[in-house]
């Protein structure tokens, strides 16, 4: 008791340290986001080095689109931070945490089972999450998204997801965190270097079985058909030793008409997925489209086809698919994958001795209302997510510039292989096909943009080419 009082004015710094640096950050963000709207709010004509590039239509389109996302992203990101910190300052993480307790014990397992008390807490807690993010995931499918031609999906569809990802995640989530704190409690002084070959095991298998047995719960994945595109793309491996599988087309069309590709697997087992709204040929969204007269608005309401690009076609042509291909697989010659995979664990490896350093510290858990106990499982949570918020922070910035210089070098790397006017002109359609507004404040560039903007890059291209 005495020790306890003691410990509370330094309990209190921690908290209102904690606190303060959350609106810091949420603040900090801000002022960047309102920078970038001034952009898009102020930016109403096409810059003349983008005449060639982008047309009025699409521009104007763009615009409206970012400037959309980014009111959304302010309301969105006020209302998070206004809900965590009521939660911090009312107490609710201790109150769902003895919840989780009553729960536990209405199943017969008493407070002993402390392993138990973690996965009734991490359910709810989740659960909680879930419920109060739905309004926020639906105004963004089902406006934001519906607005501007994007969204696919029935709210009925939608719903049926949103429940088996709650599924899916608590059916990985649980049998982890057991485990986790399993190790962490039989490990003794070195726990952390158990607990850390752990998550790298857990990281390491999710990784590898994710396309094969778990993205299939939520979308259909179809080898490519037999054809030119395929050789292509099998030539191209064979020729910078890329060990390809399998390449697989993704039903993406059945949730949005955004697109993506990208590569997974370790050692000789790699596989190339290709969302079918990347493909000019083969997107759904195509055939819809060509039943209708270019110059045509009519149908606007049609649940057929949402989508109506300006130009014939949406998603790119083979020659430019195989462009940005080369660029994904200079992700894996350069060595980038490797590179971000060491530079994680080795974060996870502090992390987890830092968290070893500082679990003893009952003041932390003062600062957050457990003040007859010290649960691993909410000691986890205080240091990673609270405690350590400056570091992530920095981290994360690091990780965006490291992610851009690694952009120009995988572009750098399709260049070479003579798929430079291929890779110009599928950046451009990309831009167009997924509305992306090619002007950014330069502070909001910097300390987001994890891919260089679309002009840049294609400058970087362009004076590559002219070499």
């Amino acid at each position: 008791m005495i020790q306890t009082i003691l410990d509370q004015p330094v309990a209190n710094q921690i908290f209102y340290a904690v606190l303060g640096f959350s609106w810091t950050v949420y603040l900090w963000e801000a002022y960047l986001s309102y920078r970038q709207r001034r952009i898009y709010r102020s930016t109403t004509q096409v810059p003349q080095e983008l005449g060639k590039i982008m047309d009025t239509e699409t521009f104007e389109k763009s615009r409206r689109y970012q400037l959309d996302k980014s009111n959304f992203s302010f309301w969105s990101g006020l209302y998070s931070e206004t809900e965590g910190t009521l939660i911090l300052v009312l107490g609710g993480i201790p109150f769902l945490w003895s919840l989780a307790g009553t729960v536990s014990g209405r199943f017969g397992f008493g407070p002993e089972y402390e392993i138990t008390q973690s996965l009734s807490f991490l359910t709810l807690a989740t659960l909680f999450s879930a419920i109060t993010g739905l309004p926020w995931s639906i105004y963004s499918t089902f406006v934001i998204e519906e607005k501007h031609g994007f969204n696919q999906q029935t709210l009925g569809f939608f719903l049926k997801d949103a429940v088996k990802k709650f599924a899916v995640t608590q059916c990985i989530l649980l049998p982890v965190t057991s485990l986790l704190l399993y190790i962490i409690k039989i490990g003794g002084d070195y726990f952390f270097i158990y607990a850390w070959l752990f998550t790298l095991c857990v990281s390491l298998v999710l990784v590898t079985i994710y396309a094969d047995y778990i993205a299939p719960l939520f979308d259909k994945f179809t080898p490519l058909p037999e054809g030119e595109l395929k050789t292509d793309i099998e030539t191209m491996a064979k020729s910078i030793s890329f060990p390809l599988t399998k390449v697989y087309v993704v039903e993406g069309s059945k949730r949005s008409s955004h697109s993506n590709a990208y590569f997974y697997g370790f050692f000789k087992n790699k596989r190339i997925v290709l969302f079918d709204t990347l493909l000019e040929d083969y997107s759904p969204l195509n055939k819809t489209g060509e039943e209708q007269p270019e110059n045509t608005e009519s149908d606007d309401t049609s649940s057929e086809s949402k989508v109506k690009p300006k130009n014939k076609k949406q998603g790119c042509n083979n020659p430019e698919i195989l462009a940005v291909l080369g660029h994904e697989l200079g992700h894996w010659k350069l060595g980038h994958t490797v590179k971000n995979i060491v530079i994680s664990q080795m974060n996870s490896f502090l992390c987890f001795f830092l968290f070893a350093v500082l679990i003893g510290r009952r003041e932390l858990f003062l600062a957050f209302g457990f003040h007859d106990s010290q649960p691993t499982l909410i000691g986890l949570m205080i240091i990673f997510q609270f405690i350590f918020s400056p570091y992530n922070e920095l981290l994360s910035f690091c990780l965006t510039v490291l992610s851009r210089r690694f952009e120009f070098q995988a572009d750098a790397f399709a260049l070479a292989m003579g798929k430079a006017s291929q890779l110009y002109s599928a950046l451009i359609k990309l831009n167009k096909d997924n509305l992306g507004f090619p002007v950014a404040d330069w502070l909001f560039s910097m300390w987001h943009y994890s891919h260089p903007p679309l002009l840049e890059r294609l400058r970087a291209l362009g004076n590559v080419k002219q070499d």
